[in-house]
């Protein structure tokens, strides 16, 4: 497997502003975007225009610093691209950075972008900032405009920032959405700890629940027994979806990996009744997410709270060769379009940290970043 610095093509930073680093899978006037595939490398030529996000980050002042790598198609999770190589995780080399976003997350982390602008599918800004150790936020879908960049899934894709820790990604939210709110603190926080039946790490568990401890906040545990099916439900839209818009592709076939052939294949398989019923079956999760956020299942108490709290990953960043389950806490919020911060948390005696998830009601982003933040000074690394 080859391996990546994380950058597809650095610029000469010029201004003072903060320096951002987007995804290629977003365009940027006068550079091709290759989306992490040769398939579309053959055939790319130099964009015409920035993507809308590119236009808002320089208009507000973000100083662009290149462009990174991600995944074939922003598909994998893993981070792992062994056609056009592979990011090398700044915190162990033998594990894998995450994915999509995977060069974004990767540069942050290393400081060479204040910045990095990812897409998030079924988790690509959660995971490779859970793998790498730093913070992501996945925006509510349709809150950052999605013109010129490049689809996967569009009733899933967002686009938002990753950064090293909360302020930085307070920065990105108001590069992005320069309409985005005051970031004020929240009064006597309460959190649903939700645990999902999805296998854990018991380190990884007992690590969420000590950094929401270590917050002081009001805890409410609830069950969520649904959320398995939610995901395999996301999953298939994102599969149906992702084989649509990458059909076209097949012309070039021996340009793409084996594993983005079987995707699509299996894709074409979800006829449009199959998808169409997903797409309806999405409301139900909807419903069950925010029952969770009014206080309305489970064993909480009556009330809402202010957002739901779980492992961003069931484990901590595998190894290179990476298993299944990686996006198993994160797709379903793709499924309902509801903003998630992820956030590193102590991991006593592992090299790399854990990440702990919190999800809000849709346009919450500022609360998720209030919440982020608090949580954040009261972590010790020690």
């Amino acid at each position: 497997m080859s391996a990546t610095d994380g950058w597809v093509v650095r610029l000469a930073a010029r201004g003072d502003g903060p320096r951002v680093a987007v995804k290629d899978a977003i365009d940027v006037a006068g550079l091709p975007t290759y989306g992490g595939s040769p398939a579309l490398a053959a055939v790319a030529s130099p964009a015409g225009r920035d993507a809308e996000c590119v236009r808002r980050v320089r208009a507000g002042g973000g100083v662009l610093v290149g462009k990174t790598a991600l995944t074939e198609l922003c598909w994998f999770a893993s981070g792992r691209n062994d056609l056009l190589g592979t990011p090398l995780n700044p915190l162990d080399p033998g594990r894998v950075p995450g994915g999509s976003s995977s060069g974004s997350a990767v540069v942050v982390a290393r400081g060479e972008a204040d910045v990095g602008l990812g897409t998030d599918t079924g988790g690509s800004v959660r995971v490779p900032a859970a793998c790498c150790g730093i913070a992501g936020l996945k925006t509510t879908w349709g809150r950052v405009p999605l013109d010129e960049v490049l689809p996967l899934s569009p009733s899933l894709d967002t686009v938002g920032p990753l950064a090293r820790d909360v302020a930085g990604l307070t920065v990105g939210l108001r590069l992005l959405d320069p309409a985005a709110g005051s970031v004020d603190p929240v009064t006597a926080p309460v959190v649903a700890r939700v645990r999902p039946p999805v296998a854990v790490d018991a380190d990884v568990d007992a690590a969420v629940d000590l950094a929401l401890r270590r917050a002081g906040w009001r805890v409410r545990e609830v069950e969520a027994d649904w959320w398995t099916e939610a995901s395999d439900i996301t999953d298939l839209v994102l599969l149906a979806e992702g084989a649509r818009g990458n059909a076209a592709l097949l012309e070039h076939a021996p340009l793409l990996s084996g594993a983005v052939v079987d995707r699509i294949t299996r894709g074409l398989l979800v006829d449009d009744d199959e998808l169409a019923a997903a797409r309806r079956d999405l409301g139900d999760v909807r419903t069950h997410f925010l029952r969770l956020l009014d206080g309305r299942a489970g064993r909480a108490d009556p009330g809402g709270v202010d957002a739901l709290a779980l492992p961003t990953l069931p484990f901590p960043a595998p190894p290179l060769t990476a298993p299944g389950g990686i996006t198993a806490l994160t797709v379903a919020v793709n499924g309902v379009g509801f903003p998630a911060l992820a956030l590193p948390v102590p991991l006593p005696g592992s090299p790399v940290p854990a990440s702990l998830q919190l999800i809000a009601r849709p346009y919450e982003e500022e609360r998720l970043l209030a919440l982020g933040g608090e949580l954040e000074s009261t972590q010790s690394t020690g």
